[in-house]
């Protein structure tokens, strides 16, 4: 689960330094890439749902008749911000790959109505936006990242016939199992003092209290979601979860960050990976807040499976183990559009 999405900028700016009120272009060397409606590449797309018609950005990127990867962001609620590094992998291999802010999230539209943030209906969603974008089993990869991991498997047991391969980052196949990793792993390895106070603060549902931010950040953010001082996590990071639609994620994540609840509390597909017959790349990170043994099991439990670990990443791999991470990455694309996988 992606975590931090709610509070993620209060608490980075409650040990590091608060964003202007208007999102200001980073100093970087390459400046976070402007997502205005004229940009090319740039199509809105008309998602039918049982409340109405509404609007999902999408951007592309490249040119590849063969290879056309579609990024399924975490959240729920979250946008395709944080995945700006891949700009500076994808294009100088020839990788036609597609951001998307799923319906609910910045760029797209925001509809006000609990019964659309099902995952049965995102599943939809996305199938939508493929027959949108002519991706087919021919070039289609679909890639998904925490709440898109989830996604991108739901997905593949619903409509695998249109996919070419797909790719599970970051995200362990139960909810269940993750809250017992979460209780066992990664809050036993919490200071006890920090760790109680957290607990106490949430017993007493004060999650907007500065302190369980601020307990979190130093003692947990900085180690499992992105392993960087908080006053040096990219802007790009910062922007995304300032844009969070905390309507979606708290429905269906759940407030806690210890752990997951709302809707996809008890969602748990380990029983049916091995329906996925597509072949499938699963990313782990030896810090992640997933289980990187479950994920190394998933790979082995799909029918056609390969692990890739990051050992130096965690939650956001693709940023803080970014070589290895897209090394692997980029070589699974490859072997599959060569037949070698």
């Amino acid at each position: 689960m992606s975590k931090l999405v709610l509070t993620l900028c209060a608490a980075a700016l409650s040990v590091a330094c608060a964003p202007a009120p208007t999102p200001e272009p980073p100093a970087e060397t390459e400046p976070v890439p402007s997502e205005s409606q004229d940009e090319a590449g740039v199509r809105r797309i008309p998602i039918e749902t049982p409340k109405g018609t509404f609007e999902v950005w999408t951007r592309r990127v490249g040119d590849n008749p063969r290879i056309k990867v579609l990024l399924l962001h975490g959240g729920p609620g979250a946008s395709h911000e944080y995945l700006r590094t891949f700009d500076d992998h994808f294009p100088r291999e020839e990788i036609e790959y597609y951001y998307y802010d799923q319906l609910g999230s910045f760029h797209s539209d925001q509809p006000d109505d609990p019964d659309l943030w099902v995952v049965e209906r995102f599943v939809d969603e996305v199938e939508q936006v493929r027959q949108a974008l002519g991706l087919d089993a021919s070039n289609f990869y679909l890639w998904g990242q925490s709440w898109g991991g989830i996604l991108a498997i739901e997905y593949a047991l619903a409509h695998q016939e249109n996919l070419k391969a797909l790719v599970i980052s970051n995200m362990m196949a139960s909810i269940p199992a993750y809250n017992e990793y979460a209780d066992n792993v990664l809050k036993a390895s919490m200071d006890p003092e920090v760790l109680a106070e957290l607990e106490a603060l949430e017993a007493a549902e004060d999650y907007d209290n500065p302190r369980y931010m601020e307990l979190l950040m130093e003692h947990h953010y900085v180690d499992h979601v992105l392993r960087r001082p908080a006053d040096q996590w990219p802007d790009y990071v910062n922007a995304a979860f300032e844009h969070i639609n905390p309507d979606v994620y708290v429905l269906m994540q759940g407030p806690s960050e210890l752990g997951a609840g709302g809707r996809l509390a008890s969602w748990d597909r380990t029983a049916d990976l091995g329906r996925i017959t597509v072949p499938t790349l699963v990313i782990g990170a030896t810090h992640d807040t997933m289980d990187p043994a479950h994920m190394e099991w998933m790979a082995g439990a799909v029918a056609h499976g390969r692990y890739l670990l990051c050992p130096d990443g965690s939650h956001m791999a693709h940023i803080d183990d970014e070589e290895v991470y897209f090394e692997g990455l980029i070589r699974f694309i490859r072997d599959v559009d060569d037949g070698s996988f």
